[in-house]
């Protein structure tokens, strides 16, 4: 199985923390050279030097740059204007009751979940087939895509557009060694997990602990793994389909979700 990247360009968004992080960190272990992506440039610095500890040889680029509006877009893409490998993993995630998410929360769950994908993609799926006989774009979509919380239904909205972007992105591909993939974990310890549940487990009179086990017999009762996923393992799915052995999965929705999703299709 060839899962060597050497001599590839890979940017990860939201990369400094988290699945982006392990994301980043397992490309780079697999030789190719990462560009960092984050908000700040303290924050990116950080995670390059926590990569170049897995990966001593690794070379890594930083990309302070928000990615939840068109300027930030622009800016990282004239910095980088060609990559062999793009993953869209920056999102963000916010529950809510239905019937208390005003438009402006709309509006910025598509922007930054959807939007930023659909503006990098756009331009490095192009270069990618005008340019190059080798490329791949993976989108981090989410189980809540095809399970969607009612907890956050614009959040699974969001994940949910990401797939038909990604799917439709992949039908510019044909005939190409070039592929667009979709990758949807489920339920993941990622470091902001326990800020969330104490925020959560305040307000309900609980603990975290309590949260966390009521995750999965209740909000995920389907699950078959029945506990959080580390960031690892779902880099591990998104790394192999940016590898050269993937070159026959296209156009595909991949789930790291643990079996929650009971739907075998």
């Amino acid at each position: 199985m060839n899962l060597d990247l050497t001599g590839k360009l890979a940017l990860v968004t939201g990369s400094t923390r988290g699945i982006g992080l392990a994301t980043a960190t397992g490309l780079a272990q697999m030789g190719a050279e990462v560009i960092v992506n984050g908000r700040e440039a303290a924050s990116v610095a950080n995670a390059i030097a926590k990569i170049k500890q897995a990966a001593p040889a690794a070379k890594a680029y930083a990309a302070a740059f928000d990615l939840g509006g068109p300027e930030g877009c622009a800016g990282l893409t004239a910095q980088f204007p060609q990559v062999d490998i793009l993953v869209n993993n920056l999102g963000i995630y916010e529950p809510g009751a239905f019937f208390d998410i005003e438009d402006d929360a709309w509006t910025r769950m598509f922007e930054v979940n959807v939007m930023s994908g659909v503006r990098l993609t756009r331009h490095y799926l192009k270069r990618m087939l005008d340019h190059k006989d080798w490329g791949r774009v993976v989108f981090v979509s989410s189980e809540s895509a095809i399970f969607v919380p009612k907890e956050m239904i614009h959040y699974g909205f969001s994940k949910a557009a990401q797939l038909y972007v990604a799917r439709g992105a992949a039908e510019q591909t044909k005939a190409t060694n070039i592929t667009v993939n979709s990758v949807l974990p489920g339920p993941t310890w990622v470091e902001m997990a326990p800020v969330r549940l104490a925020a959560r487990a305040e307000s309900m009179g609980t603990t975290i602990d309590d949260l966390a086990a009521r995750t999965f017999t209740e909000r995920r009762p389907a699950s078959l793994l029945q506990r959080y996923a580390t960031p690892e393992e779902v880099a591990n799915l998104i790394c192999y389909v940016c590898s050269k052995a993937s070159s026959a999965t296209n156009g595909a929705a991949l789930r790291a979700d643990g079996g929650i999703v009971t739907n075998p299709f």
